[in-house]
């Protein structure tokens, strides 16, 4: 049998063995993420061997790719109106402001800590680790006991924001000399990849929604097919973006974003939602990809990076999920009039995860004198992040509601407790 082949047989197993004990696993601290993260390590360089980037470069790049192209699709496309409307100035702020604020920190934080990497290597260090992952904390933001407000928020920033570093990653990518990007220079990356893929996307995405609007209406289009046709979408913008030199990824966050807008316009009242029926089979398969993504980066890149730890690595991993994340989320939710355990909640749960590990990835194959260390760093943050934020949300979500209860009965008004975020006695007031 051969090496492929063994790879092949171990993953099907490892997935298998956690497909029959998922229902028992979610009642648990024990993450999907964990759980593949760790069967990576075991079949990485560091355990069995039967996964390595040098050997199996071209199939990682490509699943990871696939996964992520898909969660940028069906994350914009499940985007509604009126979660920006609807305590729409929470996610505003922690994507207007508190992004390139994150963005800024990390990379200030990595200059002294990373020497030996350029700007530009520690402006993508930065960039890298800035987008969150809600599914490596699900539990905080799907308890009931959280304020839909906090869990809208969260939610939404973690949706919107992988799709928002995109282009600064694109730009530091392009900046850095001797990677691919860079032969085409700032100029032509800033038309291929955020002008001309943008303009893909829309036009692919709002196409792709008329028609399958128009054919729904007609009946002449199952359900399951209507499914497909989302798959078939995702795969035409990003392809078409990478036909013609710019960034799929940006293609088909975009073209989510066109097609649930237009597959929303003039629906019935009835009609199921678009996130729930439409993009079922393209959510059910990202999540899948997204898994075995995760078990991808604990063989190629947390496995490697575990035989090469330092205290500096170790300090900048913590300093990310902790004082990167948190005071420019402080900072960009001051006046909001949200307490500050509430503050503080949503300033913790920033999992790092499937963003991460694709941008890493990609870095990673430029073959760059400063990309061993800026691999490492990816590696060991978002592994902290996957362990912390997984063993956290269960009792952070219980604590946090206990809170909110308590703080609800003694303020009425509280901010937090209304769905719109505003204050009930004001709005009252005013009419």
């Amino acid at each position: 049998m051969s090496g492929s082949a063994w790879t092949g047989a171990a993953v099907a197993a490892g997935t298998a063995g956690y497909a029959l004990f998922s229902r028992r696993l979610a009642t648990t601290v024990v993450s999907a993420p964990m759980v593949f993260t760790g069967f990576g390590v075991a079949i990485g360089p560091i355990g069995l061997g039967l996964l390595d980037l040098e050997q199996d470069a071209g199939p990682v790049l490509t699943l990871v790719e696939v996964a992520l192209t898909l969660v940028l699709l069906t994350d914009a496309m499940s985007v509604r109106r009126r979660d920006l409307r609807v305590g729409g100035f929470l996610p505003g702020r922690l994507l207007g402001i508190g992004l390139p604020l994150t963005i800024g920190a990390g990379w200030l934080l990595a200059w002294p800590l990373l020497p030996g990497l350029t700007a530009w290597e520690l402006a993508l260090v930065g960039t890298i680790l800035a987008p969150t992952d809600a599914a490596l904390g699900k539990t905080a933001v799907s308890n009931p006991r959280v304020p839909s407000l906090v869990r809208g928020g969260l939610n939404v920033e973690s949706g919107l924001n992988d799709g928002m570093a995109l282009p600064f990653f694109v730009l530091f990518l392009a900046a850095l000399p001797g990677t691919t990007a860079s032969e085409e220079g700032i100029a032509g990356v800033f038309w291929r990849a955020l002008v001309l893929s943008t303009a893909l996307g829309l036009a692919v995405g709002a196409s792709g929604g008329w028609l399958l609007r128009r054919s729904r209406e007609r009946g002449w289009v199952s359900g399951d097919w209507a499914q497909v046709f989302v798959l078939a979408v995702a795969a035409g913008s990003y392809t078409l973006a990478v036909v013609v030199g710019g960034s799929g990824f940006i293609a088909a966050w975009v073209a989510g974003f066109a097609l649930g807008v237009s597959l929303r316009q003039n629906a019935a009242a009835d009609a199921p939602p678009v996130d729930e029926d439409t993009a079922g089979l393209a959510e059910r398969l990202a999540e899948l990809l997204a898994c075995l993504s995760f078990l991808v980066f604990g063989a190629v890149l947390l496995g490697p990076a575990l035989e090469h730890l330092d205290w500096r690595i170790v300090t900048y991993a913590v300093l990310s999920l902790t004082v990167v994340r948190m005071l420019p989320v402080a900072l960009s939710l001051a006046g909001s009039g949200l307490a500050l355990p509430t503050v503080g909640y949503i300033g913790w749960f920033g999992p790092r995860g499937l963003a991460s590990v694709v941008f890493g990835l990609l870095v990673v194959e430029e073959h760059l004198p400063g990309v061993p260390l800026l691999g490492r760093v990816i590696a060991v943050t978002v592994a902290l992040s996957i362990l912390l934020h997984g063993m956290s949300a269960v009792v952070l979500a219980e604590r946090y509601g206990d809170w909110h209860e308590k703080a609800a009965a003694r303020r009425p008004h509280l901010r937090e407790g209304t769905p719109d975020g505003e204050d009930a006695g004001s709005s009252s007031a005013a009419r």
